[in-house]
């Protein structure tokens, strides 16, 4: 893993909503997760899930209620909030370059963040120092992904473009790990997945989770084990579900079987209002 010590961010909201120009991305948003806990974000696609992402990691203004990372407040402490979090695959904000290797989309990160995310001190190392802390940079986020470059059709040379939905995935999150965030967002992670694909995807951020990274993730449904999961329902959802299901990161304090976690009163057009102001930014 790319750490093992505890050093996730707390994520705590409450009445917490995002208002795009025709309506409420999202609204009324409450939960708590202590640090190294795995959030699944529950809803249909349209239903403002991805402003929460954005909004929860700095990303998006929010216009009601309260939230915090890591003892920052939003929206007041956004962009301290960026510098403690990171997105892997957030379309249309967070994505691949199809005609990158991944090889090149590794160099990249891994210069940006010896030249941007390090000290003054890390600079001023001699090259082949700072060449070998990238090097122990990108192996231990690609471990920690669950990338293995030999498996890949032409290896560190694969084009983006010929990579499994999968692979794609755990490229995206390795590149994220790469600047050891407190808080890693990933969008979209079950999304034309078959169901063992799915298992290993969570599987994966359950195992960075473990290793004390606070994982927040965007799903269709939830995984299967340990999760807080913070269900965002269009207006014609909203309410009760036998399904929904929460348990907290200390596994001490859960939400009854048919009580809803949230109580969304989502716009799908606030939400893609609000993602366009966020993609256009």
């Amino acid at each position: 893993m790319v750490d093992s010590t505890p050093h996730g961010a707390a994520v705590t909201a409450a009445g917490f909503g995002v208002k795009g120009p025709r309506g409420w991305a999202f609204r009324n948003i409450d939960f708590t997760a202590g640090p190294g806990s795995l959030i699944a974000v529950q809803g249909p696609s349209g239903s403002g899930r991805t402003c929460l992402l954005l909004a929860l990691t700095g990303r998006m203004k929010s216009a009601a209620g309260t939230a915090e990372v890591d003892g920052l407040p939003l929206p007041k402490r956004k962009a301290a909030v960026r510098s403690v979090t990171a997105l892997a695959h957030v379309p249309g904000v967070a994505e691949l370059d199809p005609a990158f290797t991944v090889g090149e989309h590794l160099r990249e990160r891994a210069l940006l963040q010896g030249r941007f995310g390090g000290s003054l001190r890390a600079l001023l190392r001699p090259r082949q120092e700072r060449r070998a802390a990238a090097r122990a940079l990108v192996d231990a986020a690609l471990s920690a992904a669950g990338l293995d470059l030999e498996t890949l059709p032409k290896g560190i040379r694969t084009s983006v473009r010929d990579l499994e939905r999968l692979e794609a995935l755990r490229l995206s999150v390795a590149l994220a790990l790469i600047g050891g965030p407190r808080l890693l967002a990933v969008d979209d992670t079950d999304l034309k997945l078959s169901a063992d694909e799915r298992a290993a995807a969570w599987k994966m951020l359950h195992g960075l989770a473990a290793a004390g990274t606070t994982v927040l993730a965007v799903c269709s449904e939830p995984p299967e084990g340990d999760a807080d999961v913070v269900l965002v329902r269009t207006g014609s959802q909203s309410g009760p579900s036998g399904s929904d299901r929460t348990s907290s990161a200390d596994n001490t304090d859960s939400t009854p079987a048919g009580a809803p976690a949230t109580e969304g009163h989502d716009d799908e057009e606030g939400a893609a209002d609000a993602l366009a102001e966020t993609g256009r930014a």
